[in-house]
């Protein structure tokens, strides 16, 4: 996921992506924590896209906010 097809999206949709990706951290954190987990890097991977997702959310309210 890149910032470039978040920007596309709308807040709506942003926002549930952002609610996904928090799920998947906390599934995630269960697997780390009772060792079943494969991938590793994907910890690092799901809290990055949570960033980019929150980025383009307050870059949206930002706009909205200047252009009234």
């Amino acid at each position: 996921m890149n910032a470039h097809e978040l920007r596309d999206k709308t807040p709506d949709q942003l926002r549930e992506d952002l609610a996904n990706l928090k799920k998947e951290s906390f599934n995630l954190r269960f697997q780390q924590a009772t060792g079943q987990m494969e991938n590793t890097a994907r910890m690092r991977q799901v809290r990055r896209d949570a960033a980019r997702v929150m980025t383009v959310l307050n870059e949206k309210a930002a706009a909205a906010a200047s252009a009234e």
